[in-house]
Parts: structure tokens; C-alpha cells; sequence
């Protein structure tokens, strides 16, 4: 599948979603809040964009509205399902609750997913030859690589981020928790045949349980 101004505008806007990790590490010192507002915020928020997706699957008007304003961002099976964008805040609000005393957790999966996922959709469909699936090896390898670089060589640096892990990690973490996300971020994460869990809800919260329980073996 080439390259398409549809994929590159989504994947732009895509990086709009890092507000989510963010929000869920930084606000609470920024601007004193508590980690239980921060999951309000994410709840209201989650609450607010699928109530707006049930109106314009219910009121043909308002999908007009809503197709108008991001027809250029949606693929074709978001428009008449729940939108990437959506299940993104639903994992975010998941990822809140499951590592609400490990915000950091939160912090690095969601990133390293946003990025990760926007290289792999990006190079995979820009350069990608070998085709894995629905995806592609090259795509995958980018998605690996740039979370690779993330992970050691922009969160060490990232004020407060790495406190709770003496201020940096290991290599091999990095290079097993970058190899997670890009392994579920690859492959179709299948509950039965016709149901598949969505990649944005299932690969943060996935990645925040293998660095919470690999961290200690590290």
C-alpha cells in the first residue's frame, strides 16, 4: 500500500496524542493535582469523544459534520467504528489506573507506542517492501529503532522521568521493552476470529505490564 496524504495527516495528528502521557506524568506537578483528577480528566475526556462518535453513527447530519472536518484522517473501517483517536484515550485512562503509582510506566509506553506506531505506519508504507500480514518488516524496524532511540537517548534526559529507576536503564530493558511494542504493534492482537482488540488500546497497556514486571529482573 503506498504512502498516502491521508495516512501522513493521521499519523500527524496522531502525535497529538502525547499530550495523554503528558498529562498523566507532568500535570500532576505542574500544576498540583492529584493523580485520582488526573484519571477524571482522562474519564471525561474518553466519556466526551464516544458520546461525539455515537452521535455521528446515530444522526446521519452530524457524521457529515464530523467526516467533514477529518474525512482526511480517517481509514476506512473508522467510519462507521470507533475512531484510532478514542481507543488511544481509552488505553491512556487505562494505562492511569493500572500504574497510577507508577506514572512513569504510563508515561513511556504511551510515547514509545504513539511514536513507534506513526514510523512503522509511515516507513512501512512510504519504503516497505516485505510484507508481514497487513504490515510491513521495514516498517517494523523503524518502529524498533526510534523507540530504541527514544528510550536511551531522549527519556534520560526528560527532568524527573527516570527518577524512580536511578535516572537511567539498562540497555537490554530498552531493547526488550522497544521489541515488545513493536512485536504487538505488528501482529493482530486476535480475541476470536471476527474480534480483534485495537492496537492503540491493547500495545501501552501491554508494554506497561512488561516494563513493571521485567524492570525488577534488570
Amino acid at each position: 500500500m503506498p504512502l498516502t496524504k491521508q495516512e501522513i495527516n493521521r499519523k500527524l495528528f496522531h502525535f497529538v496524542g502525547l499530550f495523554l502521557p503528558i498529562g498523566i506524568f507532568y500535570f500532576p506537578m505542574i500544576f498540583g493535582i492529584s493523580d485520582i483528577m488526573v484519571i477524571v480528566i482522562l474519564a471525561i475526556l474518553l466519556i466526551t469523544s464516544v458520546f461525539i462518535e455515537k452521535l455521528r453513527f446515530r444522526y446521519p447530519d452530524v457524521n457529515k459534520i464530523f467526516q467533514r472536518c477529518f474525512h482526511s484522517m480517517l481509514r476506512n473501517e473508522e467510519r462507521e467504528n470507533l475512531t484510532g483517536s478514542t481507543w488511544l484515550i481509552c488505553s491512556a485512562l487505562i494505562c492511569s489506573v493500572l500504574f497510577r503509582t507508577l506514572p512513569h510506566i504510563s508515561f513511556i509506553a504511551l510515547t514509545l507506542f504513539i511514536t513507534g506506531d506513526a514510523a512503522a505506519a509511515l516507513v512501512g508504507q512510504g519504503i516497505g517492501k516485505i510484507k508481514i500480514g497487513k504490515k510491513t518488516l521495514e516498517g517494523s524496524i523503524a518502529c524498533f529503532l526510534l523507540c530504541t532511540v527514544i528510550f536511551s537517548g531522549i527519556f534520560p534526559f526528560l527532568p524527573f522521568l527516570l527518577d524512580r529507576w536511578g535516572g537511567s536503564v539498562p540497555l537490554p530493558f530498552i531493547l526488550v521493552i522497544s521489541l515488545a511494542i513493536t512485536v504487538f504493534e505488528l501482529i493482530p492482537l486476535r480475541v476470536t476470529g471476527n474480534l480483534t482488540i485495537n492496537d492503540n488500546l491493547a500495545v501501552p497497556v501491554i508494554a506497561g505490564f512488561v516494563m513493571k514486571y521485567f524492570y525488577p529482573v534488570f
